[in-house]
């Protein structure tokens, strides 16, 4: 695979964050409450610092339009967005090894505003899909009905689909399809 481990964490944890938006393909907001956020921080293997109050979780909230502009940019854009977000954040980033992970990159503490560090890891994520001139693995969900975001983390670049159900949704459609035409 083209990206360190971190990366790709990186990318599909950003990825999961803008697709519980309402403005992507699923008409939901999936991060409406604290407790949402918590076990979303927790599905994605968020460490650090959690204040878990709605403060917190209205930063994070607010964090997801933004993020899901990175998918839409073109390298220029991209690229001045991603050091416009590292500035903000004063980041420093530092090689660092924890609960099991081996050794990967921070930019900011650990102690850092939970939205700080979010807008940080996908900053750093796709500085490694623009140096690896990989920004086609940053796709829209190919449903004709769907909005939400997609790294396509595939060897083949295949991946059509989000994780919300589409692709199977879209496998049944052209099953019965076929079944339609055929005698």
């Amino acid at each position: 695979m083209t990206f360190a481990h971190d990366t790709q964490m990186a990318l599909a944890a950003a990825a999961a964050l803008v697709n519980t938006d309402p403005e992507g393909g699923s008409g939901e907001d999936t991060l409406q409450t604290r407790d949402d956020l918590a076990r979303f921080l927790d599905d994605q293997g968020w460490y650090g610092v959690r204040l878990g109050d709605a403060g917190e979780l209205d930063a994070v909230r607010a964090l997801r339009p933004g993020l899901r502009r990175l998918w839409h940019l073109d390298e220029a854009s991209l690229v001045a967005r991603i050091n416009e977000i590292l500035a903000e954040a004063r980041a420093l980033p530092q090689l660092v090894d924890h609960d099991g992970l081996g050794w990967h990159v921070h930019a900011v503490p650990q102690h850092a505003p939970l939205d700080q560090r979010m807008a940080v890891e996908a900053a750093m994520a796709m500085i490694d899909v623009v140096r690896s001139g990989e920004l086609d693995r940053l796709k829209t969900c190919a449903a004709d009905d769907c909005e939400d975001v997609v790294v396509d983390l595939s060897r083949n670049r295949s991946r059509r689909f989000c994780e919300g159900g589409c692709g199977n949704r879209e496998n049944v459609r052209a099953y019965r399809d076929r079944r339609r035409t055929d005698p």
